[in-house]
């Protein structure tokens, strides 16, 4: 047993997520390859966008895998650690900006 929820050899067994639901899985990895493909966005883009992203949703998994894939594509380290801090930052904005909503309650009650 690990002492530590994250397990990064699970990164590996991604695929496996169908078994217990095999037609869910296919369509989700049907839709999800999709994604990936060049189109509006080339997949280099993609995979820095999704290097940012798994940063702001704090997947380990994702960041294992999308740092991996940014750099291959070519990304360089400043700028895949740039694309982090723009995701930082709106993940930051995004908690402020809710500020709002508790200063509105404040003067609510204050009244």
């Amino acid at each position: 047993m690990s002492n530590n929820y994250y397990n990064s050899e699970d990164l590996k067994k991604f695929g496996n997520v169908a078994d217990f639901q095999k037609n869910l899985g296919d369509k989700f990895f049907s839709y999800y390859g999709e994604v990936f493909k060049d189109s509006e966005l080339t997949a280099r883009e993609k995979s820095l966008i999704a290097l940012a992203v798994a940063h702001a949703v704090q997947c380990p998994y994702c960041i294992d895998a999308y740092s991996g894939d940014a750099f291959e594509k070519g990304w360089s380290e400043a700028q895949m650690m740039e694309a982090v801090h723009v995701a930082c930052a709106i993940r930051g904005g995004a908690s402020l900006v809710h500020g709002v909503q508790m200063m509105n309650k404040v003067k609510e009650i204050a009244m």
